[in-house]
C-alpha cells in the first residue's frame, strides 16, 4: 500500500478504493489478515488506476531542469523511479524501471547490490540524465559515501570511476521513505524468485516491468 499511497495525488477517489485495504491495519483486526474478495478487487482497482494514471500523467522529460532519482535493490531484484518536480515543486514520475539480479548478484553484499542499482539505473536513463544534474536517493546510507572516498572493493572502486561520468549527489533516504523504488525491487514473482536456472542479466535488458516516458 505504500507504493500506491506514493502517488495517490495520481489515483482518483484513492481513499476510498484503498478502503477495504487500509481497513485492515486497525487494531480491532486479527493477526490473521482476513483478506478476501473485497480487498482483492480494491488492489486490482488501485493496480489498474495507477496504470492509467501513467498513461496520463506521466511527466514528459525536461532536459533543462535538474532530475531525481530513487534507486532500490532487494535481494532478488533491482529497480529506479525518474522523476521531475513541477512549476508547483511536485515530483512527478518519468519512467519507471526493475529488473531482475542473476545468481551471481544475488550474492553480492549489501552495498554492492544498491552500488550496482545507481549505476544500472543511472545508464538505463543516460540519454536524458547525462551531464545534467541529478539527485539520487538510496535507502542505503553508506553508499551516498561511494564518491566521497577510496573504496576498499575493487568493484565498488570501478563504480565509484564510472559515477564520475555522471553529475549526481547522493542522499540518504530511508527504506519506510523509499517505497516506490523498494517496492519495484520486490516485484517478482514466486516462479522467478525460485528458479535458479535460464536467468538473464539486467545488464542485457530484462525488464521485470518498465512504465516508458509519454511520447
Amino acid at each position: 500500500m505504500g507504493f500506491f499511497s506514493y502517488f495517490r495525488e495520481y489515483i482518483p477517489r484513492f481513499a476510498e478504493l484503498a478502503k477495504p485495504i487500509t481497513d485492515l491495519t486497525s487494531k480491532r483486526v486479527s493477526s490473521k489478515i482476513p483478506w478476501g474478495e473485497k480487498q482483492k478487487q480494491a488492489f486490482k482497482a488501485l493496480k489498474l488506476a495507477l496504470s492509467d494514471a501513467t498513461e496520463r500523467s506521466l511527466q514528459i522529460v525536461d532536459c533543462s531542469k535538474p532530475h531525481i532519482l530513487h534507486v532500490d535493490a532487494s535481494e532478488v531484484a533491482v529497480s529506479g523511479i525518474l522523476l521531475q518536480s513541477d512549476d508547483n515543486d511536485n515530483e512527478r514520475p518519468v519512467a519507471f524501471i526493475s529488473a531482475k539480479l542473476t545468481d551471481t548478484q544475488r550474492a553480492w553484499a549489501t552495498i554492492e547490490r544498491e552500488a550496482y542499482a545507481a549505476i544500472w539505473a543511472l545508464g538505463r536513463f543516460r540519454n536524458w540524465i547525462f551531464t545534467r544534474p541529478v539527485v539520487l536517493f538510496s535507502d542505503h546510507n553508506p553508499l551516498t559515501y561511494i564518491t566521497e572516498s577510496a573504496p576498499k572493493s575493487p568493484k565498488l572502486m570501478r563504480w565509484a570511476l564510472v559515477l564520475q561520468q555522471y553529475n549526481v549527489t547522493f542522499r540518504y533516504k530511508t527504506g519506510k521513505s523509499n517505497v516506490a523504488a523498494d517496492c519495484l525491487s520486490r516485484m517478482v514473482s514466486d516462479n522467478e524468485r525460485g528458479s535458479r536456472h535460464g536467468r538473464r542479466s539486467p545488464e542485457q535488458g530484462d525488464p521485470v516491468d518498465c512504465v516508458c516516458v509519454n511520447r
